[in-house]
């Protein structure tokens, strides 16, 4: 099953609490969370994964 990423954003000027990120197979290796930017904020640097 592809990876899933449980995300949150950090600003303090951003209203997100959390969401989920579906990857498909097909993701690169090299990819990580300082590749997203938040989808309500926009920010860049301030997506932190939750880790369970």
């Amino acid at each position: 099953m592809p990876a899933t990423k449980e995300l949150v954003c950090t600003s303090d000027d951003c209203e997100l609490d959390m969401f989920e990120n579906h990857y498909t197979y097909d993701i690169a290796d090299d990819h990580s969370v300082s590749d997203l930017s938040c989808p309500l904020c926009g920010g860049t640097d301030c997506l932190e994964e939750i880790e369970l």
